[in-house]
């Protein structure tokens, strides 16, 4: 059986260490692995922490528009704010005048609690070790990915 010789870099490189999607992978999984204790002090999962981090932005959304600027479905979403609304962070009511509309308001508990997550940002910040410019740029280039797969 003849033998391809691996490329060495770029496209069509079957490396490993070449795959742009396993660099995204790794970095993912080192950031949320350092999230972990600091959001386990507030007794938030991550994808708990990005729900609470929206509706501390704008209490009242609906489960449709937090599903849509999580990137998420409904059916993951409904399980996370139910233990939310269980742990007396969130309540989750019917609109209404469209029933099949719930609108998401924080608690006393979920709104307080943005005062002990404040360090969070920080904390992970000097975690990933990047100038101002570096940070803006990797957001920059990560949205601009995100928005031509999700276009594809």
């Amino acid at each position: 059986m003849d033998q391809v010789a691996p490329r060495t870099e770029g496209q069509g490189s079957l490396l490993l260490h070449d795959q742009l999607c396993f660099a995204l992978y790794a970095a993912s999984r080192a950031v949320t692995a350092r999230y972990r204790p600091l959001l386990d002090a507030l007794g938030l999962t991550y994808p708990q922490y990005l729900v609470m981090l929206l509706l501390w932005e704008r209490d009242g959304m609906t489960v449709r528009e937090l599903g849509a600027a999580l990137q998420l479905e409904s059916s993951t979403l409904s399980p996370l704010l139910k233990r939310l609304e269980a742990s007396g962070l969130v309540h989750r009511q019917r609109r209404a005048d469209d029933e099949r509309s719930v609108t998401l308001r924080l608690t006393d508990a979920g709104a307080e609690l943005r005062d002990k997550a404040r360090d969070v940002p920080l904390s992970i910040g000097e975690a990933m070790g990047l100038t101002a410019e570096q940070h803006a740029t990797a957001k920059q280039l990560l949205r601009l990915l995100t928005a031509n797969v999700t276009r594809s």
